[in-house]
């Protein structure tokens, strides 16, 4: 069901936040991102968006048409337990008040409703002063944020998907358009059994790209640890974790970046790292998704492992909805 309630996306990426709005009936207005080849894989999909290849250091919000929900997953390396933890030292944290300055800059248009996601560890870093921070400029900005406001959720707890994948989920309702600030995320626990064989070809032969080699040192070393054929067996720099069945780690940028992070199956031809349409899956992007040619393969292992998990998203935007249509 479709409704008229319009998105707008600030670090859209390839649209993780626009497709679990659109499942909810939400159509995204615009789109915002500086990445060119995130922007061709957003528009080989979206193509109904306007997607501005723009910094959103140098636009205003007199550049956009107001919208009802605004969505930023906005950069985590520097908030994120595993990045380099500088927080608003950083010039990536820094981005933060940059979108709070276009949300100010909509004033009496400001969007009813802020949907923001990032690291669970913005949540502690720094002592704590880096959410103090964060709760401060929302407020500031004209919108209520309370405890209630702020969730941690996982897609393997919420949803069918079987990627553990615990992302800290931030919602801020404007005084303008609400009489009190209490929001209530999905808390309902999908406890259907998860199954890695809907997601994942254990059984067919992709390109040699996706194989090592036996003599490569990375074989050996998961070959040695090899229990279950249908597990994956997660690269972490010089160890090798074997995941509980039916369970997938979460899927990070690294996988393009030739870090650590990379996902290994046994499947009829060999070992092999997963391929881009399977992290897409493993992510919760419908079968229609898909890379344009132009891509390189690396930069899409980047953009799923940087995107926001779409069925976590529907189901906060379907409460939203209706907070929205109630107001």
């Amino acid at each position: 069901m479709e409704h008229d309630l319009k998105a707008g996306a600030m670090f859209a990426g390839i649209g993780g936040f626009c497709a679990g709005l659109k499942k909810a009936g939400v159509k995204t207005s615009w789109a915002i991102d500086i990445d060119e080849f995130a922007r061709a894989t957003y528009m080989q999909n979206f193509d109904e968006t306007e997607y501005l290849l723009k910094d959103i250091r140098t636009l205003s919000a007199q550049d956009l048409e107001p919208v009802d929900i605004l969505d930023a997953g906005f950069p985590c390396q520097s908030f994120s337990q595993a990045g380099s933890r500088k927080g608003f030292e950083d010039d990536r944290g820094k981005l933060f008040y940059d979108l709070m300055r276009m949300i100010r800059e909509f004033k009496d248009k400001r969007p009813p409703v802020i949907l923001l996601e990032n690291s669970p560890y913005l949540r502690h870093g720094d002592g704590g002063r880096w959410f103090l921070e964060i709760a401060r400029e929302i407020k500031k900005a004209g919108y209520w944020f309370r405890e209630t406001s702020v969730a941690e959720l996982d897609p393997y707890e919420l949803t069918l998907l079987p990627q553990r994948r615990n992302r800290l989920f931030m919602v801020g309702l404007s005084t303008k358009h609400f009489d009190a600030g209490k929001f209530n995320f999905p808390s309902e626990k999908n406890t259907t059994s998860k199954n890695l064989k809907d997601y994942i070809d254990f059984y067919g032969e992709k390109d040699d790209f996706y194989y090592l080699a036996h003599d490569n040192r990375y074989y050996k070393m998961i070959d040695a640890k090899l229990d279950d054929p249908f597990c994956i067996y997660q690269l972490r720099k010089f160890l090798v974790r074997v995941k509980n069945p039916n369970e997938c780690p979460t899927l990070t940028a690294n996988m393009g970046l030739g870090g650590h992070n990379v996902p290994f199956i046994y499947d009829k031809k060999g070992l092999r790292k997963l391929t881009e349409q399977e992290c897409l899956a493993l992510q919760g992007f419908d079968n229609n998704f898909q890379f344009p040619e132009t891509v390189p393969r690396a930069k899409r292992y980047v953009q799923v492992g940087n995107a926001v998990c779409p069925p976590v998203v529907e189901l906060i935007a379907r409460k939203l909805i209706e907070i929205l249509e109630d107001r």
